[in-house]
């Protein structure tokens, strides 16, 4: 397998009016699992239905009412596991978490928390070509979640809506390895592109599909080395708990904030409580939500309702072998199939649609220059529209015709591009376009020839300043692609003139 070198980043760090601190950063993203149905129920996950009407008796707590796992959410999960080279447990276990869930009707949340389904793993976080962090998850339990608690409508009620009640999700707990706001930001984004390749989850962050529990702590220089080499947590500052992100801008936003409050209070001489905090994006800073409960707050213990997992090996490497190309692997083999940059790789593999419809027209054809159509005039266009890739008015067999048509010398680049936009505009085939519309590359020497001497002819002032000034012969090429319309062939019409004027 081709893998890309890469040097970790520095850790980012705040100079405070004592002294330089440096962050350190853990991350709980809740991802939730691409199912029709829930984890212990068959009621729907559809995203925007009416409230409270995707709910089953298991999700209502209705008396009698037992779980019933849902395998596929199992397979998911695994198939995650996979996806971030982690270990899979084929021993797992349910515990309650009992916790008051106003939203939640049986009163705790089923989860994993001494038994998780998936071990340790990695995920390789980019910054920038050549410089990553590769941060290292501790383990992925399964859960469900809560509803949602409404309270706009009515000045004296709150309102619950069950729909979300029981939706399964993957919590994924990094170690405190991300050294930086953007480094989060990215660690998300990152995360969600493996899980979106795998098909495991959508990662719409809009829809509640993705959210982050954002651990930040502060420490002096070399203190995080320090935990690196001994796992001794006490060489790292006190954390703070930043509930429920939804955007990557926020996160940024969010971690800047409270590094910089838990520095003001160390270095006024207080300590940093550990709490869960919200962030409020309207002020721009986080507030306090809650004092930090630590497992034993919520009395743990097995889940009565639930048999513990027990999954086969074979099944496990069945799920594996299905894997398909993941976002780290593809991008080294787009660099070595195709001889294009590490960065237009990590652009093209943005998506896997993406990276699927650049292969459709690279096959065959000079890979960068296929990049550089697919990447600055495909997707530009389609930014510029709102649209995705698979609404693209341009197929790749189109865009592959556009590329092979300049290959011949039947167009040039600026007729290519004109081109582009007739078959954006209204379809067709661009080689018939070409030819119905006389947009063929003059390539006839005596046709150019002609056209120079005429230009020069009606110049002789500047045909002698470019002989004392061989730059200025640039001048007189626009004039001749002017006077073609464009049509003829650039090279051919820079040789000429260089020619005529005894360059």
């Amino acid at each position: 397998m081709t893998e890309l070198a890469y040097t970790e980043p520095k850790p980012k760090t705040i100079a405070g009016a004592k002294s330089d601190w440096e962050l350190v950063i853990g991350m709980e993203v809740h991802a939730q699992v691409s199912s029709n149905s829930k984890l212990f129920s068959g009621a729907s996950t559809a995203f925007g239905a009416e409230p409270n009407t995707n709910v089953s008796l298991v999700d209502a707590a209705m008396p009698g009412m037992l779980p019933v796992i849902n395998d596929f959410c199992v397979e998911q999960a695994v198939r995650t596991g996979l996806g971030i080279k982690a270990g899979i447990n084929l021993y797992s276990r349910f515990d309650r978490k009992n916790y008051f869930y106003p939203d939640l009707p049986q009163g705790y949340q089923i989860s994993q928390l001494y038994h998780p389904i998936v071990g340790e793993g990695e995920v390789l976080v980019d910054m920038e070509p050549g410089i990553a962090r590769k941060v290292r998850i501790e383990r992925i339990h399964l859960e469900q979640d809560a509803g949602k608690s409404v309270h706009d409508m009515d000045p004296e009620m709150s309102f619950v809506d069950l729909n979300r009640t029981g939706v399964a999700l993957m919590e994924i707990v990094s170690r405190p390895d991300i050294r930086g706001p953007e480094e989060a930001a990215e660690y998300v984004r990152k995360l969600r592109q493996i899980l979106r390749y795998l098909g495991t989850c959508d990662g719409n962050m809009q829809e509640g599909s993705l959210r982050a529990d954002v651990n930040v702590s502060v420490c002096a220089p070399g203190a995080y080395e320090k935990y690196r080499e001994t796992g001794d947590f006490g060489h790292l500052g006190t954390r703070c708990e930043i509930k429920n992100m939804n955007s990557m801008r926020f996160i940024q936003q969010a971690i800047d904030f409270e590094a910089r409050r838990q520095i003001a209070i160390l270095e006024d001489g207080g300590s940093v409580d550990q709490e869960t905090r919200l962030y409020d994006p309207n002020k721009g800073e986080t507030r306090s939500m809650r004092s930090k409960e630590e497992a034993h707050d919520y009395r743990y213990f097995p889940c009565p309702d639930l048999l513990p997992l027990q999954l086969e090996q074979a099944w496990v490497d069945a799920i594996r072998d299905g894997l398909p190309e993941l976002p780290d692997e593809k991008k080294a083999r787009l660099v070595t199939d195709y001889g294009i940059t590490e960065y237009d790789a990590s652009v093209l593999c943005a998506r896997r649609a993406h990276a699927d419809f650049y292969e459709e027209v690279a096959s065959g054809r000079d890979g960068k220059q296929a990049a550089n159509w697919v990447i600055n005039e495909l997707f530009g266009r389609l930014n510029k529209q709102g649209l995705e890739i698979e609404e693209t008015p341009v197929s790749a067999a189109q865009l592959g015709t556009i590329i092979d048509l300049i290959g011949k010398g039947d167009i040039s680049g600026k007729i290519a591009k004109d081109l582009f936009e007739i078959v954006w505009s209204e379809g067709g085939d661009p080689a018939e376009i070409v030819e119905a519309r006389g947009m063929k590359q003059v390539t006839d020497t005596g046709a150019i020839d002609a056209a120079v001497a005429q230009v020069i002819a009606d110049n002789p002032d500047k045909a002698e300043q470019a002989r004392e000034k061989p730059s200025m012969a640039g001048w007189f090429v626009g004039q001749v692609m002017k006077a073609t319309g464009g049509k003829a062939n650039p090279k051919a019409v820079n040789e000429a003139v260089r020619r005529k004027l005894g360059l």
